[in-house]
C-alpha cells in the first residue's frame, strides 16, 4: 500500500495489541472482533504483506467511526485513526472505494452534501433570512444541522437572537470539507473544498455550530496550512463567553441531566468545560461513566447512511450509559448525536441551545 511509513508502523504495532478493544463504540455495538483497532490492523497487515487484496479490507475500513477512542486509550502513543484515514485515501486513489461510499461522494459533487438534499425546511429558511445582512460575526450551521437536523439549526439561531448577538447566516453555506475528509481523507478534492470554504468565510468571528466543522476549522485547516480570514470558535465556547461576560444571565432549574461530549470537541480540541459551565447554571449535571476525553460516540449521520442498524445500536448503548447513572435527560452539543439519540426514544434528549434558551433571564 502507498501509505506512510508511520501508518505501516501503526499497523504492525496494533495488530497483536488488545489495549483498546473495550473502548471502540462500533466494536461494542457489533460484538465483533473485526471492528476493533487490533483486528483492523491485522487485516491491513495481511494486505501490506500481499496476503489479501486491499479491496477485501474496504468494508472494514469504513466501519471505523474515526472517533479516536482507541488513540486516546493507547498508552504507547499509536494512532489507528491515522492509518485508517490513509487507507481510505488509498482505496479512493485505486478506484476501490465501496459503492455505498461512492454514492455519498457523488451526492457531495452534485448537491454539496453527503445526503443529496437541496432544500431547507421552511422554518430554517425564515430564520436564515432574518440574518442575511453582512455583519462581522458568522454563525456557520453545517450540513448535518441544515439538512438533517433543521430544528437544531433553528434553535441555535434563536438562542443567539435572544442573547442580542448580531450575526450573519449564509443562505448557501460552503462545505467545510469535513465529510470529504471523513470519507476519503487528505485527497486533493478535500483540500480544494476546505480552501474554497475558507476563502468564502469573510468574517472576523466564525461560530461553528457543529463540533465536526469546529474541529475542521480550528485543527484541520491549521494542519493543512489553509488560512481562515477570521477566528473560529465553537458554539458552546461562544455561549460560554457570553455567560462569563454577563451578556446573558441564566436561572437554574431542578432538571438533572448528563452531558454527551462530542469527540470532535472533547478529544480533538480538548474542549469540555464550556458546555458544563453553561449547563450547570441551568441544571444539575451528573456525569456518565465515560465523559470528557473518555467520551463514547453516540451517533454519526454519515455512517447512518450506510450502516444504520449499527449506528442505532451505538446510540442506544449511550442511552444505557445515561440511564445507568440515574438521569432522565441527555444534553447534546452535536446535531448528529442529537438526531441519533432522539431516534432511540429511550431517554429525553435536549440540545444545548434548547436548555440555555429556556433558562435565559430577561
Amino acid at each position: 500500500m502507498l501509505i506512510s511509513n508511520k501508518s505501516k508502523e501503526i499497523i504492525d504495532s496494533c495488530r497483536f495489541c488488545w489495549m483498546c478493544r473495550h473502548i471502540c463504540p462500533i466494536g461494542n455495538a457489533t460484538g465483533q472482533e473485526r471492528n476493533t483497532a487490533r483486528a483492523r490492523a491485522l487485516s491491513l497487515s495481511l494486505v501490506e504483506r500481499g496476503a489479501e487484496p486491499l479491496s477485501e479490507a474496504a468494508d472494514n475500513v469504513y466501519e471505523c467511526a474515526l472517533c479516536g477512542a482507541c488513540t486516546k486509550e493507547c498508552a504507547t502513543g499509536w494512532d489507528p485513526v491515522q492509518s485508517t484515514r490513509e487507507v481510505r485515501l488509498e482505496l479512493a486513489m485505486n478506484g476501490e472505494t465501496p459503492d455505498y461510499i461512492n454514492k455519498l461522494l457523488d451526492n457531495i459533487e452534485k448537491t454539496g452534501n453527503v445526503y443529496g438534499k437541496t432544500d431547507y425546511s421552511d422554518e430554517l429558511k425564515e430564520a436564515v433570512r432574518r440574518h442575511s445582512a453582512k455583519t462581522d460575526t458568522l454563525l456557520f450551521l453545517g450540513k448535518d444541522a441544515v439538512y438533517m437536523a433543521p430544528e437544531c439549526a433553528v434553535g441555535a439561531i434563536k438562542l443567539l437572537e435572544a442573547a442580542g448577538v448580531e450575526f450573519t447566516v449564509l443562505e448557501n453555506e460552503p462545505d467545510s470539507g469535513f465529510a470529504m475528509n471523513f470519507l476519503v481523507g487528505a485527497a486533493e478534492e478535500t483540500k480544494a473544498a476546505m480552501t474554497a470554504c475558507a476563502e468564502a468565510l469573510d468574517f472576523g468571528t466564525i461560530i461553528a455550530y457543529d463540533p465536526a466543522d469546529a474541529k475542521t476549522f480550528i485543527r484541520d485547516y491549521k494542519e493543512w496550512d489553509i488560512p481562515l480570514k477570521g477566528k473560529a470558535v465553537t458554539f458552546t465556547a461562544f455561549v460560554g463567553e457570553l455567560l462569563e461576560k454577563g451578556s446573558i444571565k441564566l436561572k437554574k432549574g431542578d432538571m438533572v441531566c448528563t452531558v454527551q461530549d462530542n469527540y470532535n470537541l472533547s478529544r480533538e480540541l480538548e474542549e469540555y468545560l464550556p458546555i458544563r459551565n453553561v449547563i450547570s447554571s441551568c441544571a444539575n449535571v451528573k456525569e456518565m461513566l465515560l465523559y470528557n476525553k473518555d467520551t463514547m460516540l453516540a451517533g454519526n449521520l454519515i455512517m447512518n447512511e450506510y450502516m444504520p442498524e449499527i449506528i442505532k445500536t451505538v446510540a442506544h448503548d449511550r442511552v444505557v450509559n445515561a440511564l445507568n447513572v440515574g438521569v432522565g435527560v441527555i444534553v447534546t452539543e452535536s446535531p448528529a448525536e442529537y438526531k441519533m439519540l432522539a431516534a432511540d426514544g429511550g431517554i429525553e434528549v435536549r440540545t444545548f441551545e434548547e436548555v440555555v434558551s429556556e433558562c435565559l433571564q430577561g
